[in-house]
């Protein structure tokens, strides 16, 4: 029988840690943590009472995808399927809790278990060198849980960001490279663009991008740009109470304003609907998306994300920010699914609820090249 792991079974998970791993072991506290953390599962097998194998699957708020953090099986069980068990099991709990993709990291030498994950349907799209405690490589497998989705999405390399208030110009540079494989993604670029688009000023900190001044970097690149924002005021001027930041926000909307009406983008004062981002980015177009990063990472700051896919129920995006923190990995943030009930509802940013959507495509004729 698989369970639902309680309190109780503590003690024998502990064991099971202990006699499975001389490094990179799950603490009691640890253990104690997963049972109870709202946002994972911990699952036990048991046979007349005795565990004999668990697993672990985290979820992220926000998002479809599901990542399988531990599976372990008791030393003197080892050899009846209840490895493939409990991974049936976990990928049926990913499917009740809306995800559509497992991910995980194995150990390059681990091959009983890479063979397991192999068996399952499972494909390896990458490595980590130095993951483990004693420097092995991390090998990332990845599943589509429902094998009749018919995913057709275009090919956006992924850029993690390398500073915490560079999402926009990152997630910019992916939706441009897409469309121009021979830009070369690169920090001095990174930095160049958020130089460009900043803000200048926010509550704490550096300041954020804003939509026009990203759209602007995007055209002074040679690619076509429809900008689609819902209010005429400058974004984020709310976050300063400042007369004098108020007032420099205010210059730098104005001057950016008089760009784009002498440039060739097209300005919408509109919301652009799911069904439009769909159908434009079928005919080509990259989607980067203004959100509130308070649906994934419970903070109340703005946030950009490139849209990578549409399927019938999910969006897919990169996610520029990698929460280390919080123990993610880059295979977290690559064609993250969000079901897209969840994608209108946090592709809004702030109580005044604005909304932002830059539109690239590739411009006819020769590019400027950075």
């Amino acid at each position: 029988m698989i369970r639902e792991a309680v309190q109780s079974d503590l003690d024998a998970l502990q064991e099971m840690e202990n006699l499975s791993f001389s490094g990179d072991k799950l603490s009691r506290r640890s253990l104690a943590y997963l049972i109870k953390k709202g946002h994972a599962t911990t699952l036990v097998e048991v046979d007349d009472a005795r565990a004999r194998g668990y697993a672990v699957v985290l979820y992220r708020k926000g998002t479809s995808l599901a990542r399988l953090y531990s599976i372990v099986v008791h030393p003197d069980f080892r050899g009846f399927r209840i490895g493939s068990a409990l991974l049936e099991s976990a990928e049926r709990d990913a499917l009740d809790n809306d995800c559509v993709i497992m991910r995980l990291e194995v150990r390059q030498d681990n091959h009983t278990a890479i063979n397991l994950y192999k068996e399952h349907g499972y494909r390896a799209f990458g490595a980590m060198p130095d993951y483990y405690e004693d420097h092995e490589t991390a090998l990332r497998f990845e599943k589509r849980l429902v094998p009749h989705l018919a995913l057709d999405m275009v090919k956006v390399p992924f850029y993690r960001q390398t500073l915490d208030f560079t999402c926009g110009p990152a997630a910019l540079m992916m939706a441009m490279k897409a469309l121009d494989p021979e830009l070369e993604f690169s920090r001095r670029l990174e930095l160049r663009i958020w130089r460009e688009s900043t803000t200048v000023f926010m509550a704490a900190g550096h300041g954020g991008c804003d939509s026009l001044g990203l759209a602007l970097a995007a055209n002074r690149r040679g690619f076509d740009v429809d900008l689609f924002i819902n209010a005429r005021a400058p974004f984020f001027m709310h976050s300063v109470r400042d007369p004098k930041k108020k007032e420099v926000i205010s210059l730098i909307h104005e001057d950016r304003m008089d760009e784009i009406r002498e440039s060739s983008i097209k300005l919408h004062h509109r919301v652009v609907g799911l069904a439009e981002l769909q159908r434009r980015f079928f005919e080509g177009s990259i989607p980067i998306v203004l959100v509130s990063s308070y649906r994934i990472y419970h903070e109340k700051t703005p946030h950009w994300l490139v849209i990578t896919g549409f399927e019938k129920k999910y969006v897919y995006v990169h996610d520029s920010f990698v929460d280390v923190e919080d123990g993610r990995t880059e295979s977290d943030s690559i064609n993250m699914p969000i079901l897209k009930k969840d994608f209108q509802r946090m592709s809004r940013f702030g109580g005044a609820g604005l909304k932002a959507v830059i539109m690239l495509s590739e411009r006819k004729g020769d590019r400027a090249k950075e």
